[in-house]
């Protein structure tokens, strides 16, 4: 059966089983999840599989793949595992989208491997972590309540985000994701609309340690030479405008979309217009 077949399938790679499922038709994208540790499925997009063939990996540490190895990075190790999975797929050239973490693998994959890149979409990511890239989310977490003064749970929302997931479960972890989720969406209590709900409920998180989670493009990332398309909601308190124009600012010839309503999650907040900014990579 081949790899591209319409379905779920998996690759071992230096014997860790990686699970990808496969939907639609056209040219292949690949779509990588955020996290690290958060299930790939929040991403599925039928509206993506009317124009390309869509693959969805679960990374290693997620979904029905097997644990990350043991020394894991990250960034470096998912981009070996993705680079593996291109390969099994037997594609030349395919385009990646990457959605937060999935952005700094997508960026790295693309330097790594240009010649395998047809399109990349950066999607709610930045360029970089670190102090200044921490300070700046802690910020907009403690500012949060204020944004909604009339909504009590907002405390709950807060409280989930300053908890450390050490020792605790996948499901531990994901009823902590769960409660966080309204931050990242530009009026998740205002607008309640049930694709929200339904994300909120569906997401499922694995916890993921690593010696550094700090990383810095900004001096590589010209060199990225695959048409590029950078997309973020004005509200993403995590990777919103600011991180999004540091690629934008380096990246030649790409091209910035800025989506007025949206948060981290564009795809469900306004749907047609970050339909219309991926497809913009198609010739």
């Amino acid at each position: 059966m081949s790899p591209l077949s319409t379905g779920t399938r998996a690759v071992t790679v230096a014997g860790t089983r990686v699970v990808y499922h496969v939907a639609g038709t056209g040219p292949v994208m690949v779509a990588h999840s955020g996290g690290p540790g958060v299930g790939s499925g929040y991403l599925r997009s039928e509206a993506l599989e009317k124009r390309f063939t869509m693959v969805y990996p679960e990374p290693p540490g997620t979904g029905e793949s097997d644990p990350l190895p043991e020394g894991a990075s990250y960034v470096e190790t998912y981009v070996d595992f993705l680079y593996a999975l291109v390969e099994h797929l037997d594609i030349p050239q395919v385009y990646l989208l990457g959605h937060s973490h999935g952005g700094f693998v997508a960026q790295r994959f693309a330097l790594r491997y240009p010649d395998r890149v047809a399109g990349l979409a950066l999607y709610s990511t930045s360029p970089m972590t670190g102090p200044e890239f921490s300070a700046a989310v802690q910020k907009a977490i403690l500012a949060y309540p204020q944004r909604h003064p009339d909504v009590p749970d907002t405390a709950e929302v807060v409280a989930a985000l300053a908890q450390d997931d050490t020792g605790m479960s996948a499901d531990e972890k994901s009823v902590l994701l769960r409660q966080a989720l309204p931050i990242y969406f530009a009026d998740f209590w205002g607008r309640r609309r049930p694709e929200f709900e339904e994300l909120r409920g569906g997401v499922y998180a694995w916890p993921q340690h690593f010696a550094t989670r700090v990383v810095d493009y900004r001096d590589e990332v010209s060199a990225i030479k695959a048409p590029t398309v950078i997309v973020t909601g004005r509200h993403d308190f995590i990777c919103g405008p600011v991180w999004a124009q540091m690629l934008f600012d380096r990246i030649p010839g790409s091209r910035l979309v800025i989506l007025e309503n949206s948060g981290h999650f564009a795809q469900q907040e306004e749907p047609e217009a970050f339909l219309e900014a991926v497809t913009s990579l198609l010739p």
